[in-house]
């Protein structure tokens, strides 16, 4: 992905329209490819696709290897015969999230029923080969029984794994739980098709790895001896970021950290194989909170804010050893921004990863910023912004008059829109890669943020429209991407 120059879009899949409460990797996926290609990018950046938490977030997933069951394409089971159709227009996410669900459960029977030989056997060498789904259905299926509550509150034989209770599971939960294991069969069938289909159409996809896993997971639930964690399974330390851009405060994240000396014993074996996994699925990840891998900020469990937090040191190097020995070269983009020490920046060269560049935090009128084009180097991603920014064209309302006289004097395109501004200075750096949020290649405004970090409500439910593309838009971004060479 990085020996060339080229330029990529950001959209969540989430985000694709046509699907009931959410976009999916059905036909609307490879349609978005299809347009992605007519405009000249290569390169499709996604956010993390594992089952994410009550608030959305697919940061914080029940899993770091399953895959969200909300993603599958019911247009495909559709087509296969298991179900004979399904509400597209459910917009309410409650709704929706229940009409999903009851196809995918009429898909099981469907299948169960009807697939030939060649299916069944294709379902149950998939569940053979994956060494994660036991635990995943297990903790599904004890999730649903609990009804959401956390898994320090399930009856002690199940918090702890008894396995008289595990067995016990098995057996009431028998169905449910094949069920379960079937959905990622799904999931990774029609991943598959579309990672194909991506490779016909020369677009790459690019992953999302988050640096932390959610406290309430099938990782931490089956591998509690890796976190840091009280007798009760309680966090005794969590995850998050000193105070900064987004927050005053920071952001006090809530995941528990890794005991670091415990995998290191371990020989990184979970790490290896949650990158392995994801490295199977794209072409290069992102991996979120790089930092993270050189020095956690470690928060005390019961703080009210991040302030609270110190930096803790991480074993980067080894971590990075590890995984280059067993899975070779990394094709990894480390997210390094925030509060970037020069020990984080030499590990991040150690292991040749390019950084990011992010064009909304370039004009603080300094010209030292590493974010402006000027201090940009060759094996580096640049963004327009990121899923945590606004949309361009609304961070231009917030700019002062110095700011944005500044922006125009240095881009030398005060004719143009900040966000079109934004996007050609993001095409012209020598950044070989260039990743632009569909919303800032499609100059959109208000209504349609992504994620707005430290809040917790109205995150994560934003959809891209058909009806916002202009006319002649493919045209015009080939024009400019021809241009910059890439």
């Amino acid at each position: 992905m990085f020996a060339r120059r080229r330029a990529g879009v950001l959209l969540p899949i989430r985000s694709l329209p046509d699907g009931p409460g959410n976009g999916d990797i059905g036909h609307t996926a490879e349609r978005f490819i299809d347009f992605a290609a007519s405009c000249g990018w290569s390169i499709w950046q996604v956010l993390p696709i594992g089952p994410p938490d009550t608030s959305g977030s697919p940061y914080l997933a029940k899993s770091s290897s399953a895959g969200d069951p909300a993603l599958i394409g019911l247009d495909r089971l559709v087509e296969w015969g298991w179900i004979d159709g399904f509400h597209s227009d459910l917009a309410d996410p409650d709704p929706a999230r229940i009409h999903r669900q009851e196809r995918l459960s009429a898909a099981y029977r469907g299948f169960r029923n009807q697939a030939d030989q060649a299916w069944q056997e294709r379902f149950s060498d998939f569940c053979r080969r994956c060494d994660w789904l036991e635990d995943y259905a297990l903790f599904s299926a004890i999730d649903e029984q609990e009804a959401g509550a956390s898994w320090i509150f399930w009856p002690e034989p199940l918090r702890n794994r008894a396995p008289d209770a595990l067995e016990e599971i098995r057996r009431r939960h028998a169905l449910r739980m094949d069920e379960i294991c079937f959905e990622q069969f799904l999931f990774a069938t029609q991943w598959e098709m579309l990672r194909e289909y991506a490779d016909r159409k020369k677009i790459s996809l690019l992953g999302d790895l988050p640096m932390f896993v959610a406290h309430h997971s099938a990782d931490v639930w089956a591998h509690r001896e890796l976190f840091r964690l009280h007798a009760n399974g309680l966090p005794a330390v969590v995850a998050g970021v000193p105070p900064d851009y987004f927050s005053v405060d920071g952001q006090l994240w809530g995941n528990p950290l890794y005991d670091w000396d415990r995998l290191t014993d371990l020989g990184f074996r979970w790490w290896i194989d949650r990158v392995r996994i994801q490295i199977e699925r794209f072409d290069a990840l992102r991996l979120d909170h790089f930092r993270g891998l050189e020095a956690c900020w470690e928060i005390p469990a019961e703080a009210l804010t991040a302030r609270a937090g110190r930096w803790v040191k991480a074993p980067g190097v080894e971590l990075l050893s590890a995984l280059q020995h067993v899975l070779g070269p990394l094709p990894l983009i480390a997210e390094d921004l925030g509060v970037i020490t020069p020990e984080v920046t030499a590990l991040r060269e150690h292991f040749d990863l390019p950084g990011m560049r992010v064009l909304q935090f370039a004009f603080d009128g300094m010209p030292e910023n590493p974010h402006l084009p000027h201090n940009h180097a060759p094996h580096t991603v640049v963004y327009t912004g990121t899923h945590d920014n606004p949309p361009a064209a609304v961070w231009a309302t917030s700019l002062d008059d110095v700011t944005r006289e500044r922006l125009n004097e240095y881009c030398g395109r005060a004719s143009e829109s900040i966000a079109w501004t934004l996007v050609l200075a993001a095409l012209a750096s020598v950044a070989r890669i260039a990743i632009i949020p569909v919303q800032d290649w499609l100059e959109l405004g208000e209504g349609n943020r992504v994620n707005v970090p430290g809040t917790s409500s109205g995150n994560w439910r934003w959809r891209f429209q058909w009806g916002s593309i202009p006319d002649g838009f493919s045209s015009r971004s080939n024009r400019w991407v021809r241009f910059f060479n890439r």
